[in-house]
C-alpha cells in the first residue's frame, strides 16, 4: 500500500502542471484571465499519463485514413496496365477492335467509379466574409465605463471591476457594442436580441454574397451557430424565411456551444456535404451580445460584458470534385476535444440566475484555467501526428519511449505557416504563445483582432484570417491552424491549406474585408 502511494505521489509531481493564476488583481494584466501549462523535465512515468492516449488517438486517425492512400497506387497501377494495352498494335487489330474498345471503356468506367466512391471528397472553403458593424456602434473603453455608470445598472464595485478588466484586457477603443445594453432602466428583451441577430446575420450573408457572387437558391445546407440566443422559430429558420430558401434545404441551428461552435459547424457541414456530394453549405457563426449581457452585481458574471463584442462570420463550403478551381482553401484536418465528462469542465462556464434573478454567464476562473489548459494540451497532442513532419514525430516518439531522455516538445511552427488563436484576452494569448513557443508573427493576427474587434466569440478566428489576407500574408500552399475554446469544456482546431495567394489590397472592392474600410 505504501509503495502504491509513493508511485502515485511521484506521478503527481512529474505530471504536466497547470499553473492557476485566476483573474490578475494588479500589474500589466490586471483583470485578465490566465493559465499556464508547464511540462516538467525528466517525466519518469509519461507512458501511463493521459498524454499518450491523445498521441495514440492522433495516429489512429492516420491509420484509419491510410486505406485511401493505399487505394490511389492500386488505381494508378491498373490505369498504367490499361494504357500499356492501348498502345499495343495487336490490341487495335481489325479482328479485336470492337471487343477491346468495349472492354477498355468498361474498365476505365470501373476505375473512375472506384476513384469517385473510394477516395473521400475534399471539403473546400470557397470564400468567407466577416461583419463590420456601423461606425456609430464603435465604443472606446472610456465611453464603455461612462455609459455603464450612466445606465444605473451597476454598483460602484461593478463599475470599478469592469474598468480594471477593460484597461488590461487587450481590447482597444474601436470595438462594437449595441447601445441598447446601456439604456438606463431598460430590461433587455427577446426583441432586442432578434434585432441584433438580424443586423449581424443578414449583414454578413450579404457580404458573403458580394464576395462570392453566390445564388442563395444554390444553398443546400444551412448551419447557424449562436451560443446565447435561441429563439422559436430558430435563427436558421429566420435566414430561410428572409432569403426564401428551398423547402428541401438541410438546416441546423447550434446553440449553447460557446466560442468553439464555429469549428463544430464546419465539421457538421463537412459530414453533411459527404451525404449530399457536390452541394453548397452556408455556415454562419455569431454571438448576440444583448442576449448575453448581464446587468447585475455579481463580478464573476461581469467578465463577459468586458470581452464580448458584436461580430459574425459567414462561410461558403463545398465538396464538389472541381471545387478547388474556385475555392480559396482546402480543409486538411479538424480535431475536436471535449472534456464534458469531467464535472469541473462541464460547470466552469454556465448560465445562471444571480440572487436578484438576473441571468448571466458565469466564468469560474479557478476551474476554467485548469480545464482550459488540459483541453488545449489534449487537442494539440492529438493534432500533432496529423500535421507534424515525420522528422519531428520521430524525435518526439523516441524521447517518449525513452524515460531517461528529456521529453522533446515538437516544433509546431514547422507544421503551420499561420496560427489563429481565438481572441480571448491579452494574458490568455500570451500564455498560449509561451506554451506553444510561437513567435510574435504567429500571434499577430490574434492580438490585433482582440485589440480591434474584441472577442467576437466563434467568429473571432475568421477576423484573424481576414487580417492575414489584408496584410497579404497568405501564399499558395500555406497552412493555417485555427484554435478555438468553448464551454463544455471544448478545444477545437482546424487546419486549412491555401489553394491560391489570397490578398485583399486596399482599394480592391471585389471583396469585403473588415480590416479595410475606405468609407471611414
Amino acid at each position: 500500500m505504501a509503495s502504491t502511494t509513493k508511485q502515485q505521489t511521484q506521478r503527481e509531481i512529474f505530471s504536466p502542471e497547470i499553473v492557476k493564476q485566476g483573474v490578475e488583481g494588479s500589474g500589466p494584466y490586471a483583470g485578465s484571465l490566465s493559465f499556464s501549462v508547464k511540462v516538467r523535465q525528466g517525466i519518469p512515468d509519461f507512458l501511463s499519463s493521459v498524454n499518450l492516449k491523445y498521441v495514440k488517438l492522433g495516429y489512429t486517425y492516420c491509420i484509419t485514413h491510410g486505406l485511401y492512400f493505399l487505394t490511389v497506387p492500386v488505381l494508378i497501377f491498373i490505369s498504367a496496365v490499361v494504357l500499356r494495352n492501348l498502345t499495343g498494335k495487336e490490341y487495335w487489330s481489325r479482328d479485336n477492335i470492337v471487343t477491346n474498345t468495349a472492354s477498355t471503356i468498361s474498365l476505365l468506367a470501373v476505375i473512375l467509379y472506384a476513384y469517385v466512391r473510394l477516395i473521400p471528397r475534399s471539403t473546400y472553403l470557397v470564400d468567407y466574409a466577416c461583419y463590420l458593424p456601423p461606425i456609430e456602434l464603435k465604443i472606446s473603453k472610456e465611453e464603455f465605463i461612462k455609459l455603464a455608470r450612466r445606465s444605473g445598472n451597476f454598483d460602484d464595485d461593478g463599475i470599478q471591476f469592469q474598468d480594471r478588466v477593460l484597461k488590461h484586457s487587450g481590447i482597444g477603443d474601436e470595438s462594437y457594442l449595441p447601445r441598447s445594453v446601456f439604456e438606463p432602466g431598460k430590461t433587455l428583451t427577446l426583441n432586442d436580441g432578434r434585432e441584433e441577430a438580424a443586423e449581424v446575420i443578414f449583414g454578413v450573408i450579404e457580404n458573403l454574397i458580394f464576395n462570392t457572387g453566390m445564388r442563395v437558391k444554390d444553398i443546400k445546407i444551412l448551419i447557424l451557430n449562436c451560443g446565447s440566443l435561441n429563439t422559436t422559430p430558430s435563427l436558421s429558420a429566420m435566414v430561410i424565411n428572409h432569403y426564401k430558401l428551398g423547402h428541401d434545404i438541410v438546416s441546423f441551428n447550434l446553440g449553447g456551444m460557446g466560442c468553439a461552435a464555429g469549428v463544430i459547424a464546419v465539421d457538421l457541414a463537412k459530414d453533411l456535404l459527404n451525404a449530399h456530394p457536390g452541394s453548397y453549405a452556408l455556415v454562419v457563426s455569431t454571438e448576440i451580445v444583448s442576449s448575453a449581457w448581464y446587468n447585475g452585481k455579481d463580478t464573476e458574471m461581469l467578465l463577459p460584458n468586458c470581452f464580448f463584442r458584436m461580430g459574425a462570420a459567414a462561410l461558403l463550403l463545398t465538396n464538389h470534385h472541381f471545387g478547388n478551381w474556385r475555392a480559396k482553401y482546402q480543409l486538411k484536418q479538424l480535431v475536436r476535444t471535449h472534456k464534458g465528462t469531467d464535472d469541473k469542465s462541464f460547470k466552469c462556464i454556465h448560465t445562471k440566475d444571480d440572487s436578484e434573478k438576473k441571468q448571466g454567464l458565469v466564468v469560474n476562473s479557478k476551474h476554467l484555467l485548469e480545464v482550459g489548459g488540459e483541453a488545449l494540451k489534449a487537442n494539440i497532442t492529438t493534432l500533432g501526428p496529423l500535421v507534424l513532419p515525420f522528422s519531428e514525430q520521430l524525435r518526439f516518439i523516441m524521447t517518449l519511449l525513452n524515460k531517461k531522455t528529456k521529453l522533446y516538445i515538437p516544433n509546431f511552427k514547422l507544421a503551420f505557416e499561420h496560427v489563429c488563436v481565438l481572441a480571448t484576452s491579452k494574458k490568455v494569448l500570451h500564455e498560449v504563445q509561451k506554451n506553444l513557443e510561437l513567435t510574435e508573427e504567429y500571434m499577430e493576427a490574434s492580438k490585433k483582432t482582440l485589440e480591434r474587434f474584441g472577442n467576437t466569440s466563434s467568429s473571432s478566428i475568421w477576423y484573424e484570417l481576414a487580417y492575414l489576407e489584408a496584410k497579404s500574408r497568405i501564399k499558395r500552399g500555406d497552412r493555417i491552424c485555427q484554435i478555438a475554446f468553448g464551454s463544455g469544456f471544448k478545444c477545437n482546431s482546424i487546419v486549412w491549406k491555401a489553394l491560391k495567394t489570397n490578398t485583399t489590397a486596399a482599394g480592391n472592392r471585389r471583396r469585403k474585408n473588415p480590416w479595410i474600410v475606405e468609407d471611414e
